[in-house]
């Protein structure tokens, strides 16, 4: 192994998407050096970093990689972990490969939620359509099948809101191990993005309150001060204990009437942060790079108060987006697609009464609401 501290060097990132990108973005004026590794040849990241074209798996590839950097980490968490095994046997891998064998599997991963007293949905695992009808007689409906691997963005999963919704979703998702969750009904989702260092320090942004579009993320709104902020900061605390975890972790909860139920966890840098480039003394991508090198982490001290916007499908114009004061652009280097993050603004003002009449006046800038 080596030391516990890169003093400088490359940042090897598997997965070249817009998370990559803006980690590379972080570490230039850091004074890092990147190289990145993705199937897409047109991954948005090949165009601020050498990118390397080869499937996740590639054990050549991977191995290449590795003699070129000086550690190893990821931004997309559907890497297959005997990849990343790969790698940790040749550079050092952060975060460790075993918290994917968890967040990559939504039955381990309320296992693991159960195991530390983190409260979760009710659930049952579902390998059957028989299993089906009576783990949704058991739950109560409604209730969400989901798979229990790969789904993201609203993908890989269906609600059941009357029986009769059973046999077209098992027909829907029927091939894969699924799970099925008791429909929580919340009061709002918010997540919280924190960060641990090689040496075990930790610091939390303010939690950020998410709106969501046919499941994928619309709006994410810093709130400093939120009261449940301190239960946020547990639940994270505990997991990043239990992983021995490095870098950035965000994880995702349900507000209701009884306090937070977790929902699920990302390991590595999320979209739910984003807001922190401008609106915080340290961004999430900034404070990643931090602790996976092992130098001291940064603050999270909010600057103003901020709010994130997501660009779904197709990129608005960039003229009249900068007419809004307190507008950042980041836009992905990406083409239009239906579904597709192309880039994302973040409104940052001075004070938080200020800021929902600035969005109001964006949004309807852009037809939406």
């Amino acid at each position: 192994m080596k030391s516990e501290r890169v003093e400088t060097g490359k940042v090897g990132i598997i997965g070249a998407g817009q998370l990559g990108r803006m980690l590379a973005l972080a570490g230039y004026p850091l004074g890092l050096q990147f190289a990145m590794l993705d199937p897409n040849p047109a991954a948005c990241g090949g165009q601020v970093a050498p990118l390397t074209v080869a499937s996740f798996d590639d054990r050549q590839a991977l191995a290449e990689l590795a003699q070129k950097v000086d550690l190893v980490t990821f931004e997309f968490e559907n890497v297959p972990v005997d990849a990343l095994e790969f790698l940790a046997g040749r550079v050092e891998v952060f975060p460790r490969p075993a918290v994917l064998e968890t967040a990559q599997d939504r039955l381990r991963e309320k296992e693991c939620f159960q195991q530390l007293a983190i409260p979760t949905p009710a659930y049952r695992p579902v390998s059957a359509k028989q299993e089906l009808q009576e783990a949704a007689a058991e739950l109560g409906l409604p209730a969400v099948l989901k798979t229990r691997r790969l789904g993201y963005d609203g993908k890989g999963q269906v609600v059941l809101r009357q029986e009769a919704d059973l046999a077209a979703a098992w027909d829907s998702l029927g091939g894969s191990a699924l799970i099925l969750e008791s429909f929580v009904p919340f009061e709002r989702e918010v997540s919280q993005v924190a960060v641990r260092g090689r040496d075990g320090e930790m610091v939390f942004y303010p939690l950020a309150e998410n709106t969501h579009r046919e499941g994928i993320l619309h709006l994410s709104l810093a709130r400093p001060g939120d009261p449940l902020q301190a239960q946020a900061e547990d639940y994270s605390r505990r997991i990043m204990e239990h992983f021995d975890y490095v870098g950035v972790m965000a994880f995702e909860f349900f507000q209701t009437d009884t306090g937070l139920v977790a929902n699920e966890i990302a390991p590595r840098v999320h979209n739910s942060g984003h807001w922190t480039i401008e609106g915080t003394e340290t961004s999430q991508f900034a404070n990643h790079l931090r602790a996976i090198l092992g130098w001291p982490l940064g603050s999270t001290e909010p600057v103003g108060q901020a709010a994130m916007l997501n660009f779904i499908g197709e990129l608005p114009k960039a003229a009249e987006l900068l007419q809004h004061p307190g507008l950042h652009l980041h836009a992905y280097g990406k083409s239009a697609a239906p579904g597709r993050k192309v880039g994302h603004a973040t409104l940052r003002l001075p004070a938080a009464a200020d800021l929902p009449a600035a969005l109001r006046r964006l949004t309807d800038s852009l037809g939406s609401n």
